[in-house]
């Protein structure tokens, strides 16, 4: 069963694909703030949000010590997460979606 992270993750290598729309963009130099890295650190976090959600699950299943609050909130937090994601890349391919309209 697919999640909607894998199928979010799946989709964005397709966003750039329409390569005779686009020209290069130099860069500036090498940046620990740009939009790649925080979207890349985004995902990473929606990714270990959602692990540590599913680990609390498979140990409150198994009888572990976890309390069954901590496992709704963690899966609340990743539910959350996941659909803030979305929404963020909703945004950025409406605004390529806009960009490109500008440009026709």
């Amino acid at each position: 069963m697919q999640t909607r992270l894998d199928l979010l993750t799946r989709s964005l290598p397709e966003f750039g694909q329409d390569r005779a729309l686009t020209t290069p963009v130099p860069i500036t130099g090498p940046s620990d703030n740009s939009f790649g890295k925080t979207l890349t650190r985004a995902i990473n976090e929606v990714s270990d949000t959602r692990d540590h959600a599913g680990d609390l699950v498979k140990r409150f299943a198994n009888g572990e010590n976890v309390e069954l609050h901590q496992v709704m909130a963690a899966s609340e937090e990743a539910g959350i997460a996941l659909d803030l994601l979305i929404e963020l890349r909703n945004k950025v391919i409406e605004a390529y979606r806009s960009v490109i309209s500008m440009q026709t």
